[in-house]
């Protein structure tokens, strides 16, 4: 378990034990309830299907082999993140190649995929605290880097919390990931390297 915050927010990488804490974090509706951090990993239409208890099963399968991170704040889970090897997200890899030249399926790079924070502790670190948990955890999980596609909104420009599902920018340059390309106008992909 890593302390990562000042106001005690801790992140821990997930086990089975942790699968209900999880499903606090996403709640029973929404985006994140529906698509169970499913979505590069099946693509996007998956979502809009009614086997939520399918993806949910699927995600159970990510928890157990340990892909993720769990934030709490004050003991209470608020945080979620999605981080496994590359190579586990087959979407991932048709949306964000256009102009990259490497190995797709290389699975000592780890992609970083997905943030959900519990509603009523948004802007409160949560998200900073996850992104700096995943240089641990990819590490630790055998990775030579750790990868992210998070949005880069323009200066004073909002973006909707369902775009932001895959962080922000600066809590990524923050952690000391480096921008390696810039696919489109709102969005970057951002590597650590060991």
């Amino acid at each position: 378990m890593w302390d990562c915050e000042p106001m005690a927010i801790t992140v821990q990488p997930v086990s089975e034990a942790l699968f209900e804490d999880v499903q606090t974090i996403f709640g029973t509706r929404g985006q994140a309830a529906r698509c169970q951090c499913q979505g590069y990993r099946l693509g996007w239409h998956v979502r809009r299907s009614d086997d939520v208890q399918g993806r949910r099963e699927l995600l159970r399968d990510q928890v157990i082999e340990g892909h993720g991170l769990v934030a709490y704040l004050d003991g209470e889970p608020v945080g979620w993140c999605s981080l496994a090897p590359r190579s586990d997200y087959p979407y991932l890899r048709q949306t964000t190649w256009h102009g990259r030249n490497e190995n797709k399926d290389d699975a000592s790079i780890w992609a970083v995929t997905c943030f959900v924070t519990r509603a009523g502790f948004r802007r409160q670190g949560v998200s900073r605290a996850l992104v700096r948990g995943t240089i641990d955890l990819a590490r630790d999980g055998g990775a030579r880097a750790v990868e992210a596609y998070p949005m880069k909104p323009a200066p004073g420009k909002d973006v909707t919390w369902g775009e932001m599902h895959v962080g922000a920018l600066s809590a990524f340059l923050a952690a000391g990931f480096r921008v390696v390309h810039v696919p489109s106008l709102r969005r970057a992909i951002v590597r650590y390297d060991y």
